[in-house]
């Protein structure tokens, strides 16, 4: 994984698998005949009807050759076979055309709270 996410000029964070593995329903690969590692997703899931994809990567050498959104697929169709409802992702903008396009995820109404640059002290707001 380490060597993956560095060959897109990702940050490596060594001990990253084993803090998420325990989360994951389960998670997609894809590798070249000689075991190299190209693409990976995680899937995470509330353990109802929704799943979560988490750090879909693909090998810069491969990237726009298909195997993200492949691993994507199959990831979905695991997730749905696991008996999910549904399948949720978040991106940067960057990523849009890839998601909605080639993955055929569609646009929803979400909301983040970007918890980096909330302050500890102070409560969220309330609503009744």
């Amino acid at each position: 994984m380490v060597d993956l996410v560095a060959s897109y000029g990702g940050t490596p964070v060594p001990g990253w698998w084993d803090r998420i593995r325990p989360h994951s329903l389960g998670w997609a690969t894809a590798r070249l005949g000689d075991g190299t590692l190209v693409g990976f997703v995680n899937v995470a899931s509330d353990g109802g009807d929704h799943a979560f994809l988490i750090d879909t990567k693909t090998r810069g050498t491969h990237q726009r050759r298909g195997v993200g959104t492949r691993v994507v697929r199959f990831a979905a169709q695991h997730a749905q076979a696991a008996g999910c409802e549904w399948l949720h992702v978040d991106f940067d903008d960057h990523l849009r055309s890839f998601y909605f396009g080639a993955c055929a995820f569609e646009p929803t109404n979400a909301g983040l709270i970007d918890l980096r640059s909330m302050p500890r002290d102070e409560e969220l707001p309330v609503s009744s």
